[in-house]
């Protein structure tokens, strides 16, 4: 069974499944999500808790002898797998799993805590016999669109009311650094005696936690979110960025759009290219808005433009680095700067 994460706690309230999987790369949520499970657990008597970890050539015999050994402490254990790669294991792992959720014992309680799916996992034999026995959870970044509404939900679960306008401030200052905004909204909750945050307790109060990444800095570009994109450009830059590292990312998505644009003028249906190009769901809206705006030769007058970008990084062309990709990326964004000819 599937469940999102937000279901997680109403699930817990009326039951205990045998065996739960948490994947997923945004460890705030996985970590406080195996937190409830075990939390759960004790509840119900599952005292003793066994940790066990997926390393190369994973010993299946171990999960068994974990699960079937008597405990001079507990009748009733938890018993953790700590998934590394991916949830990949070799065929003597898929072996153990599967006699495990064949028939999964009474008095144990199996967790596998890890990244991200690996790309196939899903069709797995294991994996399957675990959804059809246990529960399965993958945790996503929170968008940057939700982020104040989940910033809201948060602070009031920690018996704060935070103003709409200070929850898009927190939004802005913590950009999808999750583990970052409930330490301040930690911090503002011991500060603010009284329950409320305004904008400017915020202001005051919230260090700037940032957690700025080149994809997200080329998608808040491809929205037209240019406001969006100085900002995350102008940490990238604080943090000491690789100037290279940007030019790579904005260059490669103007290639992309180059490409898709001109398929588009062909005819090709949207569906089709965006699944040629691989554009995921969650980034759909954004590359659309950026079809919407440029023409093929839009697209290779800003690739003449980021070669330019790319002289100026290596020292062949007088410049500033920094400012040229401001320049980019606005364009890119739809705002274009007054911009000399490209030479």
């Amino acid at each position: 069974m599937k469940l999102r994460i937000e279901q997680l706690h109403a699930h817990l309230e009326q039951t205990l499944a045998p065996v739960y999987l948490l994947s997923g790369d945004e460890i705030l949520q996985r970590d406080e999500a195996a937190d409830a499970i075990r939390s759960k657990a004790r509840e119900q008597g599952f005292e003793e808790r066994e940790i066990l970890y997926q390393e190369s050539g994973f010993d299946g015999s171990r999960l068994y002898q974990a699960s079937h050994s008597l405990s001079l402490f507990a009748q009733r254990r938890l018993l953790e797998l700590r998934c590394n790669g991916g949830f990949k294991f070799d065929q003597a792992g898929r072996q153990a799993l599967q006699d495990y959720l064949a028939a999964p014992p009474p008095d144990c309680v199996l967790l596998l805590i890890g990244a991200k799916l690996d790309k196939g996992v899903s069709a797995s034999a294991w994996y399957k016999a675990l959804d059809r026995v246990g529960v399965v959870i993958q945790v996503w970044p929170v968008d940057y669109a939700a982020l104040p509404g989940w910033i809201e939900r948060r602070a009031r679960g920690r018996g704060l009311r935070l103003t709409r306008g200070a929850a898009h401030i927190l939004a802005e200052r913590v950009e999808g650094n999750l583990l970052a905004a409930s330490q301040e909204i930690d911090k503002l909750a011991l500060l603010c005696p009284q329950g409320q945050a305004d904008e400017q307790t915020v202001l005051r109060v919230v260090a700037d936690s940032a957690q700025y990444d080149v994809y997200a800095l080329v998608d808040a570009a491809l929205a037209g979110d240019a406001a969006r994109f100085v900002r995350m450009l102008q940490g990238l830059r604080q943090a000491g960025g690789a100037t290279s590292l940007v030019l790579w990312a904005l260059s490669n998505e103007i290639r992309s759009l180059a490409q898709m644009s001109w398929q588009l003028g062909r005819g090709m249906p949207r569906d089709k290219l965006y699944a040629q190009f691989r554009v995921w769901p969650k980034r759909k809206a954004a590359v659309g808005a950026a079809l919407a705006r440029l023409k093929p030769a839009q697209c290779w007058r800003l690739l003449r433009r980021a070669a330019r970008v790319d002289r100026v990084i290596k020292g062949q062309q007088a410049g500033n680095a920094w400012d040229e990709l401001l320049t980019l990326g606005l364009a890119l964004a739809g705002h274009h700067l007054v911009v000399e000819k490209d030479r």
